[in-house]
């Protein structure tokens, strides 16, 4: 599975952008053979973006998945840590609800 990182998802949408903004200067003052240029690479531009952005999307809910695994087997081999824990939260919660 390809792992995207946040900076190339960056960089992917700012390239798409970048070629977006190409088609709509295009479009203002191109015809013809130059536009459909400009349109075919904003088009594969953001292909490309939605490819890579269902990418993240698959390997985020991954992760996910993974890390609701890990919690249940901890809670289920320490449930009383678990309580502990999750007690101290709310405490900590409720804490600072109560200060605003």
């Amino acid at each position: 599975m390809y792992e995207v990182t946040n900076s190339q998802l960056n960089d992917h949408f700012k390239a798409a952008l970048a070629d977006a903004e190409a088609l709509v200067k295009a479009t203002a003052n191109l015809g013809g053979e130059s536009l459909a240029t400009v349109r075919t690479k904003a088009e594969e531009s953001l292909k490309m973006l939605r490819a890579r952005s269902l990418e993240a999307q698959e390997a985020l809910v991954v992760k996910a998945r993974a890390a609701a695994n890990l919690t249940d087997a901890y809670v289920h081999d320490s449930p009383w840590e678990a309580i502990g824990v999750a007690a101290g939260v709310g405490v900590l919660i409720g804490v600072l609800v109560a200060r605003r």
